[in-house]
């Protein structure tokens, strides 16, 4: 597994590390044993860096990976989120509300002092008043939490972050299918030393390129409830695409997977193409996926011309049917 800086922070992690929004119940039911398993894997494939938050699971996420790695001697690093569990969003924010989520937080992952706590798609308005930097860094210098960044839904609040607080890292969407941070943040970003995690590589799973129209997914899985962000921003389903479109387009993306990958591996890979990723957290809901994930770190980079091949694909035929905000 190849490095990279995280930036500021000091820290160096793997390239790919563990998404893992799964392991609370978001994508369907992922049993104990299994989870530790994916958990087993991506540690064995040198993957050190894993993502998770309060609210996946109620918590359950969390507690998984805090039960996991309560006896390893494994040196990991977790970064969590705060602002969308406990009827905090969208107007309830306050210093004891992140003081206590935090608590709640270190509970569950067994540990001392958070790696990394992350803003949780808090609205935009929290954002701007910028009174909640004041609190994680009063919490940063207590020795709670040791670095903060924020998870965004648009480039606007990403932009936000970087002029408005000394944030570690930012946490957006970014993929062959949502190409827009290239324009303007990622430059931005790596000239303010701000580490970038890469969410959603894989567009919910439309760029593995497996999904036909007909696929189902079970109640509990957020692509079947959120398809048209019934219950939080679409974007964070599909990529914001409308689900048969994104088959078709996956489709057409399929004929350029380079022989030797798979079109998740070329999809991941892409990402990874830009230095100003700092890593990239594809999920997993087998061991064996947690395996291909972190294999593509091995693999070369893509070439030029499939870079503009997938640059014209996303703004010819993609961007359009791009919904929420972005």
């Amino acid at each position: 597994m190849k490095q990279r800086k995280f930036d500021n922070t000091g820290f160096e992690t793997g390239e790919v590390g563990l998404g893992c929004w799964q392991l609370g119940g978001d994508w369907g039911n992922i049993d104990e044993n299994t989870a530790f398993k994916i958990m087993k894997t991506a540690v064995e494939n040198n993957v050190i860096f894993f993502d998770t938050a309060d609210v996946y699971g109620n918590g359950r996420s969390e507690t998984l990976i805090g039960n996991f790695f309560k006896n390893s001697k494994n040196k990991i690093y977790v970064a969590t989120k705060f602002g969308r569990a406990g009827g905090i969003y969208p107007d309830k924010y306050s210093e004891q509300a992140l003081r206590q989520a935090t608590e709640s937080s270190l509970k569950r992952l067994n540990i001392e002092s958070l790696d990394l706590t992350q803003l949780h798609c808090v609205p935009t308005n929290i954002l701007k008043n910028g009174e909640v930097f004041d609190w994680l860094e009063k919490l940063k210098q207590e020795g709670k939490i040791k670095d903060y960044g924020a998870s965004v839904e648009t480039i606007e609040e990403a932009i936000l972050c970087l002029e408005k607080s000394n944030v570690s890292s930012l946490q957006i969407i970014f993929n062959i299918f949502r190409q827009k941070p290239l324009e303007e943040l990622l430059p931005k970003a790596k000239a303010k030393n701000v580490a970038i995690i890469v969410r959603l590589p894989l567009a919910s799973g439309l760029l593995a390129g497996k999904f036909t129209k007909e696929t189902k997914f079970a109640d509990s899985d957020h692509r079947n409830y959120n398809r048209d962000g019934q219950y939080f921003n679409v974007g964070e389903t599909f990529a914001g695409l409308p689900f048969e479109k994104g088959v078709e387009l996956a489709e057409m993306v399929k004929s350029f997977v380079p022989e030797g990958m798979t079109m998740a591996q070329m999809a991941i890979r892409w990402i990874l193409d830009y230095d100003a990723v700092s890593v990239v957290i594809p999920g997993a809901s087998s061991p064996e996926q947690a395996q291909l994930n972190a294999k593509v770190s091995d693999l070369p980079p893509l070439s030029k011309e499939l870079h503009k091949k997938l640059s014209e694909i996303y703004t010819n035929e993609v961007h359009k049917y791009i919904r929420g905000p972005y």
